[in-house]
């Protein structure tokens, strides 16, 4: 197979996990937001089950994203000397920091109900949303 041919599959196994992964940024805080919202114990101890395995469903969709991510980098390792492409790593970077805040919001809000406002955390399911539109215009328009 060709580099070039190789590069294409990567990219595209790359884009595939990162829907994966996004797929779950979009829709576990909106479940934090019902987890706090819910009254009753079987609720709450329901949504923590579905919060834990949509967490290791985009977990994984997040590790294979850096790795296809990473041997694309390791083809095209001009990438790094490009400032779209670097300020592109650093949102990555916000993402993983996300990614782990979602896993506290696991931890707490399965040890106790939120007798507390949802407010914050529906903003804080809007985060991803600028996330995304950030790679995408970088990765697409490039403009610097």
């Amino acid at each position: 197979m060709q580099l070039s041919a190789m590069y294409l599959w990567l990219k595209a196994l790359h884009l595939a996990f990162m829907v994966t992964w996004f797929a779950g940024l979009f829709y576990l805080p909106r479940l934090f937001i019902y987890h706090a919202q819910a009254d009753l114990l079987p609720d709450r101890q329901r949504f923590t089950i579905m919060e834990r395995r949509l967490f290791i469903i985009m977990t994984i969709g997040a590790a294979l994203t850096a790795l296809f991510g990473g041997l694309m980098l390791n083809i095209n390792s001009s990438l790094l000397q490009q400032g779209w492409f670097r300020v592109k790593l650093l949102i990555l970077i916000a993402m993983l920091v996300y990614h782990y805040r979602c896993w506290r919001w696991i931890r707490v809000l399965g040890q106790a109900p939120v007798a507390a406002s949802t407010r914050w955390l529906r903003w804080f399911n809007e985060i991803p949303t600028i996330f995304l539109l950030a790679v995408i215009c970088l990765a697409v328009v490039k403009p610097f």
